[in-house]
């Protein structure tokens, strides 16, 4: 046959009835789950582990010493006031009330002459994964035995971060210490208070020569740290951290599940919520890495809100504070979002009560801005809000690049995303009931 025959043949061949010619079938679409995978790859997120088992006998005196208010000027409040086992290791407040104030959690309300702090707490969830900085401006950063923080000196050989911001609270004013002239609940002299903001060292001394005036606490040192004559702070702070780390570690979502390759973990509407995460919605852009963020700071334009930053109030520029250069102005650091939604209010100011205004702030940062109202927040914190123009016009000044333009999100596909971001919750992170105890060494109320 010549070759023109075969032609004609497989024409007649690919031709139906009517003599027309059928083209071939086109490859399937991709499954959504391949399109999800194949996103989430470039940007470094990956199933975390199970935490390192911890020293026992220092889970133990950790616990004691965080849920225990001897460790506050006043003795009245403990790390546990504004990190509550009931409230995702936060305290529901948009700005944390610390010594001088009552009650807990969103209902805890100011003492006589006190103001709010000037952000709110972030939750300790996850804190003890090897996270390089912390805190709202990443003031406090480091590596393994040198970290450093603002203007505070912080002892040689800390193993990591948590540990390093353990030993932080204690030394300041609104949070713990008190101010001058306060009497702790006894009616004694707040002796902590005395010190000058710089004498670090002989705050810490000043708080341990109180846990150590404790039989029960100096037999629990000695367990925790066998051969330490004389415990310093800092084995205070490690003791903390490691409690921390065993106790408020969670990291097995449904999320994590799905990076470990089980295609059922997620539902379609997370799924689709995960493409927009690491697609349209550029989230992934910044909330990136095993922790979905905590990497870097940005300026993404949130409400200013509460008594101002720590060196040029009434405005919180954030890492501005620190670093000399207006680029960073208002900027803060990248939020870690696993189990972000167990942590309202969010970012630093705790703006947002929902995820859902968080992502339509995001949708456009500029408008939700400009539009923003303060009527959701408690009493006390509305007035301290700044948005008048030469405010709002400062921040969106360094407004980063990625949201001067609208994200185009439609309402049906802002659930998705924040579906997406509940499939980042690991059940367990809902009831951290069982780490309270029920009593500590000193003999004061429990902070639950």
């Amino acid at each position: 046959m010549t070759p023109r025959t075969w032609t004609l043949i497989a024409v007649a061949a690919l031709a139906g009835c009517d003599g027309e010619v059928t083209p071939p079938n086109p490859p399937p679409p991709q499954s959504i789950d391949a399109e999800l995978r194949a996103n989430i790859g470039p940007w470094g997120v990956v199933p975390i582990g199970a935490m390192p088992q911890q020293n026992a006998a220092q889970v133990e005196l950790g616990r004691a010493l965080f849920f225990d208010k001897i460790l506050s000027g006043n003795r009245d409040v403990a790390c546990a006031t504004c990190h509550q086992a009931s409230a995702a290791l936060g305290d529901g407040r948009s700005h944390a009330i610390g010594t001088g104030g009552t009650g807990t959690g969103p209902g805890r309300t100011l003492g006589a002459g006190r103001t709010v702090t000037p952000r709110g707490a972030p939750s300790l969830l996850n804190a003890g994964l090897g996270l390089f900085t912390m805190l709202w401006d990443a003031r406090l950063s480091g590596r393994e035995g040198t970290f450093t923080v603002d203007s505070v000196t912080l002892p040689p050989g800390l193993p990591d971060a948590l540990t390093a911001q353990a030993m932080l609270p204690v030394l300041d004013r609104r949070e713990m210490r008190g101010e001058v002239g306060d009497r702790d609940v006894f009616g004694q002299v707040n002796e902590l208070a005395g010190f000058t903001d710089r004498q670090s060292t002989e705050i810490w001394d000043g708080v341990m020569a109180r846990i150590l005036a404790v039989s029960e606490y100096v037999s629990r040192f000695n367990a925790a740290f066998p051969g330490v004559a004389r415990p310093r702070f800092e084995h205070a702070a490690r003791a903390i951290a490691a409690f921390e780390r065993q106790t408020f570690t969670a990291t097995r979502s449904p999320f994590d599940r799905y990076l470990d390759r089980d295609d059922l973990a997620l539902t379609p509407e997370q799924k689709r919520g995960g493409l927009l995460f690491f697609g349209k919605a550029r989230c992934s852009q910044c909330h990136n890495g095993p922790f979905l963020g905590a990497q870097f700071f940005v300026n993404v334009g949130v409400p200013q809100i509460g008594p101002g930053g720590r060196r040029r109030p009434p405005l919180d520029f954030g890492r501005g504070e620190f670093d000399q250069n207006d680029f960073y102005r208002f900027a803060f650091r990248v939020a870690p979002l696993r189990n972000v939604e167990l942590t309202a209010p969010y970012f630093h100011s705790g703006a947002y009560l929902t995820l859902e205004a968080v992502v339509k702030h995001y949708n456009n940062a500029p408008v939700a801005l400009r539009e923003y109202s303060p009527s959701l927040l408690a009493p006390e914190i509305r007035p301290l809000y700044r948005g008048d123009p030469a405010t709002i016009d400062a921040v969106l000044a360094t407004l980063d690049g990625r949201l001067q333009q609208p994200l185009r999100l439609s309402p049906a596909e802002i659930a998705e995303v924040v579906a997406f971001l509940k499939a980042l919750t690991d059940p367990a992170a809902r009831n951290l009931a069982a780490a309270v105890p029920d009593r500590v060494p000193s003999g004061l109320p429990v902070s639950r």
